[in-house]
Parts: structure tokens; C-alpha cells; sequence
């Protein structure tokens, strides 16, 4: 379980293009982080960033668990749940047969009740090719559950999502930070958790 992350002086670079510089904050367990700003200013980036998909050209990522303090990345990465743009499906597998393949990459065995939470468990041996984009969003939420993961990286975690799915997703964060995990989001949506906001 991580305490706390930490970002010190962070400076971004994609082509010829500075996103930021000179960025720190720091999140806290049970707290969530809204990173706001325009398209293009940099949001997906710094959530890649955290993520370890991308290095900073300049500053640190710190990450805090009960034994140790790092800044590692690929240490880091084995505590995130990621729910991006791309939902990485592979359209021939079923519903119950996708989130198994996660759950295997994970190292844990796959609950079917993270189906039913997500409000998938009817379409569990449907082929993921016939979801809907709203549907797409949900798996993938159920994807992020079953990673146990404590810091939940979010790039517009309402996206595609009709009422009933944003009110969902706002459940599963409030009891994700109620648990004492993690959440930085990049959204254009109120997270409703009483959250600190980043503007970029």
C-alpha cells in the first residue's frame, strides 16, 4: 500500500513541445488528485509520466510505502491500476475470458464479481467485439478492480459512460479512497470526492 506519492519539480517533453516544468505536488493515501486543463496541455502525458511509460527530462517521481521511499519506475509501475483511452480488448475473447487474461497478468485469479459490479455479468460470453463503447468502459473498470492495485491513474474516467456508469465510477473511487488508496485523474468532470485540483 503506498502512503503517499510525491512529484518533485517535474518537466515533460513531447516532440519540440515543453507540456510543463517545474511541477511538484504531493497525494496523499485516501486522497484524490483532479488534473485539469485544455486539450494538449499535458494531462495524459503526466499521468504516463507517474505511470512510468514516460521519463521526465527533468525532476522525480517519490513513491512511499510502509518499508521504503523510491523513485523507480518500474517499481512504481508494479503499484498502478491504469484506466486510459485505449481499453486494450481483444475482440474474439469473451467478456469473463478478457478479464481472466488480465487477472493471470496480475498474478491473481479472476473474480466474476467484479463483472457484477461493474454491471457486466449478463454479457460475461459475449465477445468483447460486440460490446458498446459504454460497455468497453465498464470491463475495463472491472480490469482495474481485480488489479489490487492502491494508486489508480485515470485519464477521464467518465468517458463514454451514461449516467447510471458515472455514477459507478464515482462509487468505486469513494471507496477506493475510503480504502486508503490513490486516485490522480485527468478529467474535464467534477470527481465529486472533495478532491485538491491540479490546473496545467
Amino acid at each position: 500500500m503506498i502512503s503517499s506519492l510525491t512529484a518533485e519539480n517535474l518537466a515533460c517533453v513531447r516532440g519540440d513541445k515543453r507540456l510543463f516544468e517545474s511541477l511538484s505536488f504531493r497525494v496523499r493515501a485516501g486522497q484524490a488528485l483532479a488534473v485539469e486543463g485544455a486539450n494538449g496541455a499535458g494531462k495524459t502525458s503526466l499521468l504516463r509520466l507517474l505511470a512510468g511509460f514516460l521519463s521526465p527530462v527533468a525532476g522525480r517521481v517519490l513513491v512511499k510505502t510502509a518499508t521504503r521511499e523510491s523513485d523507480d519506475a518500474e517499481e512504481r509501475g508494479r503499484l498502478v491500476g491504469w484506466l486510459g483511452h485505449l481499453d486494450g480488448l481483444k475482440p474474439q475473447l469473451t467478456v469473463l475470458e478478457q478479464l481472466s487474461f488480465f487477472a493471470r497478468l496480475y498474478g491473481r485469479h479472476v473474480d466474476p464479481a467484479a463483472l457484477e459490479t461493474v454491471g457486466l455479468s449478463r454479457q460475461a460470453d459475449l465477445p468483447c467485439r460486440y460490446l458498446s463503447a459504454g460497455q468497453r468502459r465498464r470491463l475495463a473498470l472491472a480490469r482495474l478492480l481485480i488489479s489490487n492495485r492502491s494508486l489508480w491513474l485515470l485519464d477521464e474516467p467518465f468517458a463514454a459512460l451514461d449516467a447510471a456508469g458515472q455514477e459507478l465510477v464515482a462509487g468505486l473511487m469513494l471507496r477506493h479512497c475510503g480504502s486508503g488508496g490513490i486516485i490522480i485523474a485527468a478529467t474535464h468532470d467534477a470527481l465529486g470526492l472533495g478532491n485538491e485540483s491540479l490546473k496545467l
